[in-house]
């Protein structure tokens, strides 16, 4: 079109000159800029709606590559770049991250177990390689505590339990919820701290009844057991950081939501191809 070659090239020759060759008047090019700017200005609006949309929807978590991949995978086209821009313009900006530490009493005389993984967090299939932590969130009742069990392969959490004490029981049943709901095959590992917990009798107990091998990481080594970590850093970063709890019970709530609504089933996860966790498991063949 004879406008639009006249806009790609205005900052190169004059305009009248342009106009003059190209047989068309200064005055009709205007117009159709006008035209121009107001339908581009129109998509700009619909993009930035839907851009708040899949922003909000996913806790305003995600960033640009994410909600790009969220409007792509709806049929909209659009670049990553673009969507950018427009967060930019429109300060929709994710979730800022924060500092938080990890506590593990690893000063005992409890049997400890080879460490199996040594950092290479890499499963084949789901329910061969399985990680634990604990961590701990503020509400107005004390402090709950939170031990998750999470699948290496799809990223899942495929257990987790919570109580107002840092027991063993804490552990134990956070298993007991992945066992019951995945049933790995004997010799599935469960990689974890050197924690006075996770060294206990009763957890060795409990994972040699369901044929499952423990494997523990090397004292004051956060890399040893990452992946979790990595969990938890995004667990309250993206929810606990940004919400306050007035019971221990609203608190469990919370985090079933965010667990297995969220993260589990929604949340998109870069090292999964950008997708949730149960979307993965659901494409992987598996025999």
């Amino acid at each position: 079109m004879k406008y639009q070659f006249i806009h790609d090239w205005k900052d190169v020759f004059r305009l009248r000159s342009m106009c003059r060759v190209l047989e068309v008047s200064s005055s009709g090019y205007y117009a159709w800029l006008n035209r121009f700017a107001s339908s581009r200005d129109l998509a700009n609006k619909e993009l930035t709606e839907l851009i708040r949309a899949s922003h909000t929807k996913n806790r305003k978590v995600y960033g640009s590559p994410r909600i790009t991949k969220d409007l792509r995978e709806a049929g909209l086209t659009c670049s990553k770049n673009r969507v950018a821009a427009i967060m930019r313009d429109k300060k929709i900006i994710a979730k800022t991250t924060r500092r938080f530490k990890v506590t593990t009493n690893s000063d005992h005389k409890l049997p400890v177990a080879p460490n199996l993984v040594n950092q290479n967090f890499v499963a084949e299939r789901p329910d061969q390689l399985w990680t634990s932590d604990i961590t701990y969130i503020w509400t107005h009742e004390g402090w709950l505590y939170l031990a998750v069990v999470l699948d290496v392969c799809t990223r899942m959490i495929v257990g987790w339990s919570v109580s107002n004490r840092m027991t063993v029981e804490l552990i134990i049943n956070a298993l007991e919820h992945a066992v019951l709901r995945r049933s790995p095959a004997p010799g599935s590992i469960f990689h974890s701290d050197r924690g006075s917990q996770y060294a206990s009798h009763d957890l060795r107990k409990a994972l040699k009844r369901h044929k499952i091998v423990p494997s523990m990481g090397s004292t004051g080594s956060c890399y040893d057991n990452a992946i979790t970590e990595s969990f938890f850093h995004t667990l309250k970063t993206e929810f606990i950081y940004h919400t306050k709890f007035a019971t221990r019970s609203i608190a469990q709530l919370e985090l079933f939501d965010y667990i297995e609504i969220f993260y589990n089933r929604q949340r998109r996860h870069s090292s999964i191809n950008n997708m949730s966790p149960e979307a993965f498991h659901k494409s992987l063949k598996l025999s």
